[in-house]
């Protein structure tokens, strides 16, 4: 007999451990073991959370080298089945060899799961007739466990799932982060319950009342924004470090809809429109996707949402100064072009509705299409597409962690018809499916990768961009990284044409994040090694560093609620010197639709205890040595990164922490 020690890793999270009986099977390139039951001394304890229990497993002749494991559980007879997390198998043969089988999953039934040797192998790479079954099997199960669906028509698909309980366990919130999550969320509207604001239908008469929502869960940078919002150098600082910062881009020719004139900005003829876009110091931000949007109505009054244009001028002390606001797309009569020498009401109101546009802008477009909505569609491609041994999903998976039941929430709780984004924001119901639709339609390969991104806005030399700064940095590092691991893996670019799993992950993602539009530039195939380099990189940068820049800030720069409104209930001023403070109190939200606004801000930009940051891997998926040195470079460059942001940011009035790799999560994971 020959006999094999196989030893198993119970993952040490809340409730992984199984009390069911547990059986194994070995197979290899020379045979197969029988399914054995793993009894032993430590009896139920041997697969208790955190438990790392031994075993022998006999064969009658040696099973070469080890293919997979053949892992399932039986409940007692008259117990039920329980919940088993298994970190991974490790298996020593007779021989001095040592095999590993990553797991890292939920096992809730009794079906037979298979696992495999994990050294990452294309589907080229594949020659054991039993790893190809176990390959295609593996696919066929997942594709019915992560079916699309089309939420609705126009957008990205998602997952298709009943209710939280139907999603796979997998990808499913630990017991820590469920409870943490719903504790943030039941305590912060507790808390408005109890201060009676939660359902006060009343309006603000008092700008100082608005300060004592949630008066003890101030920041650093919220209090700075209460200070200084009124002022127009931290207007325009926004559009570079605010939550974002991806709209703004260098005015190289007016629109014809904003007929701003050299009379208007320089009375004194100081100097140029013209001169001024031809020394590259004037940027644009233009809302056209919010025009003409059916807006809401909260609280039994009409809400009001504008598609601003703002035009801004770098100064001499490289300060983003805004010049000239018109709060619709079309010139009229009863569309002024709001100025800085406007009366102080005039010019801040105008401010205000940006802001507010700002906020439906950066919510559904910035935020939730670019980051929430493709990643979702990434993971579940991958997911379908790409069995657990070949490397792009080695790569991939720990950047689709919690993903898709955080997207699952967020169509449940934000924009579905009950949802709080949908009674209270201004662009909430049919208005925010016309702006998702709008923002799609947008969207090209070249805006999700910052480094063409940035050219194309013409941000390259604008000073104080730290998302720019520190974004292409975290590219150029996430980029290094995918490129060492996918060129060990495919040495040509043949390699990649013929890997037909990345291609169909590559396919669906086009038909289904991108419903097939050939014009956003995606790619329908992988063709060469370096495209797949370059699209891999987009994935684990949106998912990681591009969702922090988006989301992370969000009650820094929210809170305050007159910076960045939710909702406003006024239409805008139609000529000039009639605003003053009741009219701007008057514009305001009202007090449940600022407080239910500020509460979901607050339970988003919360940071659960089992945060996983950028680089980090606890679930070991390669073994091989190559991609591990990789994974030490990558994670040393991310540290060497994050010591340099914190240098820089002790220098800084408003520092931009959003960026730094130790505050950057993996995954689109809240």
């Amino acid at each position: 007999m020959v006999n094999y020690k196989v030893t198993l890793y119970t993952d040490d999270r809340v409730a992984a451990g199984t009390l069911n009986h547990v059986y194994i099977k070995l197979v290899g390139t020379q045979g197969e073991s029988e399914r054995k039951w793993l009894m032993g001394l430590k009896g139920a304890k041997a697969f208790k959370k955190g438990a790392v229990s031994s075993f022998t497993v006999s064969a009658p002749t040696s099973l070469g080298q080890l293919v997979l494991v053949e892992v399932d559980k039986k409940a007692f007879v008259g117990f039920l089945e329980d919940s088993w997390f298994l970190s991974m198998v490790e298996v020593k043969s007779p021989y001095g060899d040592t095999f590993t089988f990553p797991v890292h999953r939920w096992i809730s039934d009794s079906n037979v799961h298979r696992f495999r040797e994990a050294t990452a192998l294309r589907v080229l790479d594949d020659k054991h007739h039993l790893g190809r079954y176990s390959r295609e099997q593996e696919l066929k199960e997942r594709e019915e466990a992560y079916r699309w669906h089309v939420y609705t028509e126009g957008l990205p698909h998602c997952i298709k799932a009943e209710d939280l309980t139907s999603l796979p366990c997998e990808v499913q919130f630990s017991f820590t982060k469920s409870t943490e999550f719903a504790f943030t969320a039941a305590s912060g509207l507790l808390e408005l319950k109890l201060k009676g604001l939660d359902n006060c239908k009343k309006g603000w008469t008092n700008i100082h009342d608005i300060d004592q929502v949630f008066c003890c869960k101030q920041t650093d940078i919220a209090d700075y924004v209460q200070k200084h919002w009124k002022e127009d150098s931290f207007f325009g600082i926004q559009f570079l470090n605010g939550v974002n910062p991806i709209l703004i881009r260098r005015c190289t020719e007016l629109p014809r809809n904003f007929p701003v004139t050299d009379s208007m900005l320089f009375p004194s003829g100081q100097m140029s429109l013209d001169a001024e876009i031809q020394k590259g110091n004037i940027f644009l931000c233009d809302y056209k996707h919010l025009d003409g949007v059916k807006t809401n109505t909260i609280n039994g009054k009409k809400q009001y949402l504008m598609a601003p244009l703002v035009l801004l001028q770098k100064t001499a002390d490289k300060k983003l100064m805004p010049i000239a606001i018109q709060l619709k797309q079309t010139p009229a009569e009863d569309n002024p072009i709001f100025l800085p020498t406007d009366s102080e009401y005039d010019w801040l109101l105008a401010k205000i509705f940006v802001r507010s546009a700002d906020f439906s802008e950066h919510q559904l477009n910035t935020h939730l299409l670019r980051t929430h909505l493709l990643a979702e569609v990434y993971a579940v491609s991958l997911l379908r597409n790409v069995p657990m041994v070949h490397p792009l999903y080695k790569l991939l998976i720990p950047h689709t962690r919690y993903t898709l039941q955080i997207n699952f929430l967020a169509r449940n709780l934000l924009i579905s018809e009950n949802g709080s984004f949908t009674q209270f924001s201004a662009s909430g119901g049919e208005g925010m499916l016309t702006i998702l639709r709008r923002s799609l339609s947008a969207v090209t390969y070249s805006s999700l990768c910052i480094t063409d991104d940035i050219a194309e806005r013409g941000m390259q030399d604008v000073p104080n961009y730290f998302y720019r700064d520190d974004g292409l940095r975290l590219w150029y590092i996430i980029y290094r990284f995918v490129k060492g691991v996918i060129e060990y893996y495919y040495k040509n670019d043949q390699e990649v044409q013929q890997d037909t799993e990345i291609q169909k992950w590559i396919s669906d993602i086009f038909e289904h994040g991108f419903l097939s539009q050939a014009s956003t530039g995606i790619p329908q195939s992988f063709t060469t090694v370096l495209e797949l380099v370059k699209f891999v990189t987009m994935v684990i940068a949106t998912g990681s560093a591009q969702h922090a820049a988006v989301n992370s800030g969000q009650y820094d720069y929210g809170s305050w609620m007159p910076n960045t409104p939710i909702s406003l209930k006024r239409a805008p001023p139609t000529k000039k010197g009639e605003a003053n403070e009741t009219t701007m109190l008057e514009t305001l939200p009202d007090v449940n639709v600022t407080v239910q606004g500020m509460a979901t801000l607050w339970l988003l930009s919360q940071q659960s205890s089992d945060f996983v940051p950028l680089g980090v891997y606890p679930e070991e998926h390669f073994t091989e040595e190559t991609p591990r040195k990789f994974i030490k470079i990558f994670q040393a460059q991310l540290e060497e990164l994050s010591n340099n942001i914190i240098a820089r940011n002790k220098k800084l009035e408003v520092p931009y922490t959003y960026l730094n790799p130790r505050e950057v999560e993996n995954s689109v994971a809240i």
